[in-house]
């Protein structure tokens, strides 16, 4: 559409500056003729006016279509000679009578060139012919008919198809790449608005497009509002889902100590019947079936117990860690892992057996995680008059300070990726111990667990 406008403004240009072209060169022809005439007017030669004539209008446009026609008149207006002597017979009065319906200016009047636009679109000319000494010799008389000034419509039609052809050409695959830069942007940001609640906020975050368009960088930041809103939505609720584990632990560890509480109460009674009626034999069986038959009870429901939450007062030995070895060397071999084990004790032991046997077993598993097939473990328990460590090095993908602390964070609401280890660091705390990430290790990832060599606090047991 846009070069059809265009193409017709241009056919019109060129059709105005086509008629003052041909006006001038009218202009040029008469001031030709009128010199040229001259000499023929004062010899009153009329053949060889018609000569000059029939010779001129040839190089005036629409001569050949007949549209064009010259005339020279003598003093009175009268037709001297012309180049088409049937529509111009000689002796015709021209000036001062109608022409095709318009008078035309008297001989006496014509003083200086005229132009006339008749009603039919045809242009008549009017030049007085002077001599040297200003005296009028005659005139020239040239008409021009209107289609002479009409425009080549076919030529102008071939040039629009130029126009038109080439605009489609070029401008139809320009319009189509600036369109497409300038809808890029908004394809991209529905892509992100159809993922949003599908993928991790933070990786669409970096997608939205960043653009100079106030209208786009008003909905793009819409949208990483909408982003940050949905993120701490799922924090909310991952705070919320860890909560309510968590108090379900406490509830299942509150029927746990209602179910060992329960048989108790019997066990103390039939204690009391065996110190008061033990000398007889069926009421002491009876009684031993009873207590039995409770403690077996309590056994079951201690086995449900979580592993940290046992107590024992027995102090940790040097042979513990060959126990512990014991249950995870299955899992090292079938994984191809070389484990190795180390004592340095050069004091006697006096930690809980039970807390520290839990710590060696789960940073065995970790380490059985981490150091992947044919790896190598290496653990070590040293202790001295102040304290008892116990650590292990796994020769996996090193474990950074940030992962490890994000491992056993729980304060992002969300439950510990590592259990075991955070079950290290709770006992370490519980025991104002020690749990950390050795960083001068040069490969692989080092452990390091650690309780004062004392005692056992009251409050602690």
């Amino acid at each position: 559409m846009t070069a059809l406008l265009v193409t017709a403004v241009s056919a019109r240009m060129s059709a105005s500056t086509a008629r003052r072209e041909t006006l001038a060169m009218l202009d040029r022809a008469v001031v030709l003729l009128v010199a040229q005439a001259r000499p023929l007017l004062v010899g009153d030669d009329t053949w060889r006016t018609f000569t000059l004539l029939r010779d001129t209008v040839g190089l005036i446009p629409g001569a050949a279509t007949g549209h064009t026609r010259l005339a020279v008149l003598d003093t009175e207006g009268r037709v001297f000679a012309a180049s088409e002597p049937v529509q111009l017979e000689i002796g015709r009065t021209l000036l001062g009578s109608d022409w095709h319906g318009q008078r035309l200016m008297s001989a006496s009047n014509l003083r200086t060139r005229q132009q006339l636009a008749l009603n039919n679109g045809a242009v008549i000319l009017l030049e007085p012919i002077r001599s040297e000494d200003g005296q009028s010799l005659g005139y020239v008389f040239m008409e021009v008919e209107a289609p002479v000034f009409e425009p080549d419509w076919l030529a102008l039609a071939k040039t629009a198809l130029i126009g038109i052809t080439l605009a489609v050409m070029l401008l139809a695959p320009a319009g189509w790449w600036v369109g497409r830069r300038m809808t890029r942007p908004v394809e991209r940001l529905v892509k992100v608005i159809e993922r949003v609640g599908r993928e991790a906020p933070n990786r669409l975050r970096n997608e939205v497009p960043q653009t100079t368009d106030p209208e786009l960088r008003r909905i793009g930041g819409a949208v990483l509002q909408l982003m940050s809103e949905l993120e701490q939505r799922e924090k909310a609720e991952a705070r919320a889902l860890s909560a309510q584990r968590l108090a379900t632990v406490g509830r299942m560890t509150a029927a746990v100590a209602h179910e060992i509480n329960n048989p108790l109460a019997g066990l103390i009674t039939a204690t009391q019947t065996l110190r008061l009626h033990g000398d007889s034999e069926p009421i002491r069986l009876s009684t031993v079936d009873l207590l039995e038959r409770g403690l077996q009870q309590i056994r079951t429901t201690v086995a449900a117990l979580l592993p940290q939450a046992r107590r024992e007062d027995r102090a940790l030995e040097p042979g513990d860690l060959d126990d512990i070895v014991t249950l995870v060397r299955t899992t090292a071999v079938r994984q191809h892992i070389t484990l190795t084990t180390r004592l340095e004790v050069e004091s006697a032991l006096r930690v809980p057996s039970a807390p520290l046997r839990q710590v060696m077993l789960n940073m065995l598993l970790n380490a059985l995680g981490a150091a992947g097939e044919h790896g190598r473990i290496e653990a070590v328990l040293k202790a001295d008059a102040e304290s008892v460590h116990f650590s292990v090095l796994n020769t996996g993908t090193p474990l950074s300070s940030e992962k490890f602390n994000t491992t056993l964070d729980t304060e992002s609401g969300q439950d510990p990726r590592g259990f075991g280890l955070w079950v290290c660091q709770e006992l370490a705390s519980h025991f104002r111990g020690g749990f950390n990430l050795d960083e001068t290790t040069d490969s692989g990832t080092r452990l390091v667990f650690w309780l004062p060599n004392r005692e056992p606090l009251e409050k602690e047991t």
